[in-house]
């Protein structure tokens, strides 16, 4: 195996046609890029010409310390960490290629190294974490909701939700509101709702406006739609940030909360978000919905009656007494909540 550091023109060239999520494009490492400050390093694992893996990693150094995160924090990016796209589809040539190239990885960013704080989130393709278990470091499970969509009608998926759910759906024709895509006023109108539920909770927002907004122009309308509930006078109620890989949609942000009306505007929401993957031509690859995130207690009741399956991803962290110096320090002084907490 042969693991080298690619150039950002070159990452696209090597990213496989499925199976992987929006945030390893291109697009978005080039913004995060942009944003984040510290070094973006993109590692590639190759057998020959072939690639077998791709690794962005985040490294910042600070009062003489190291941090190497994927995702970097602060960004309101859930997940991100390494891809394999083993050659060979014997059990035994795809372990000893993720131990070859995640080991290679730490040990090109040093990630042994006394003064260094590494801390992943990984995606949901990436089933196998014990490498970096194996190299000492702490492998913790976290959750999100998936809906698979291939070869399911509207009918099917409704069936599939929960009673109230499907009462509240049924609805739609009688609400004093609607439901439309929207440009990118509404996007900063839900990255303001969201802000401000921040804000009353006594957080610091995770992430900046100019960085939604740089985002958004970055993947453009093939992997980005702002979805948006509306009053009659056109006044805005809810909207969501919905963003696509190349077979999975993503629920990234947005969801204001509206306990004043009878049916829930996030409903709708999401099911026209679904109503449009199941029907809308421009979205034909997209088999499945990504509810983003099911660790938050207070929010999984309400995500769990769409009926996704819940799908497990791995948080991935360095042990010992430093890091929780670290996650106390950042919960108390950056966010107001750790960084390292599996929702932000």
């Amino acid at each position: 195996m042969r693991v080298e550091e690619l150039p950002i023109s070159e990452w696209e060239s090597v990213l496989p046609a499925r199976e992987f999520d929006v945030f390893h494009t291109s697009e978005s490492l080039r913004v995060i890029d942009r944003h984040a400050p510290g070094e973006l390093r993109l590692f590639g694992g190759f057998r020959g010409e072939e690639p077998i893996g791709l690794f962005p990693v985040h490294v910042r150094s600070k009062f003489g310390a190291r941090l190497i995160t994927s995702p970097p924090l602060g960004f309101g990016i859930g997940r991100l960490g390494p891809l394999l796209m083993p050659s060979s589809p014997k059990q035994h040539k795809q372990e000893v290629t993720n131990k070859e190239f995640v080991r290679a990885v730490l040990d090109a960013v040093d990630a042994d190294s006394s003064l260094t704080l590494l801390r992943m989130a990984c995606s949901p393709r990436y089933s196998d974490p014990r490498p970096f278990s194996w190299s000492g470091f702490d492998v913790t499970p976290a959750f999100t909701y998936r809906l698979d969509l291939a070869d399911a009608s509207l009918e099917q998926l409704l069936q599939s939700f929960s009673r109230d759910l499907r009462k509240d759906i049924r609805k739609q024709d009688d609400v004093m509101f609607s439901i439309r895509t929207a440009g990118m006023d509404a996007a900063e109108e839900t990255y303001r709702s969201v802000a401000s539920r921040y804000r009353d909770q006594g957080l610091r927002v995770p992430l900046s406006w100019a960085f939604v907004r740089e985002l958004l122009e970055s993947l453009g309308e093939d992997r980005a739609r702002v979805y948006v509930a509306e009053a009659p006078d056109g006044e805005f109620i809810s909207g969501m940030i919905i963003l696509y890989s190349n077979d999975t949609a993503y629920f990234w942000k947005g969801g204001a909360k509206d306990r004043s009306r009878s049916v829930s505007p996030n409903s709708l929401l999401h099911w026209r978000i679904i109503e449009d993957i199941v029907t809308d031509p421009e979205l034909a690859s997209i088999d499945s919905y990504d509810l983003y995130t099911a660790n938050n207690e207070r929010l999984v009741d309400y995500k769990s009656r769409f009926g996704g399956s819940l799908t497990g991803y791995y948080i991935v962290e360095s042990n010992g007494t430093a890091t929780t110096v670290a996650k106390k320090l950042y919960r108390t002084f950056a966010l107001g909540k750790s960084p390292f907490d599996q929702d932000v």
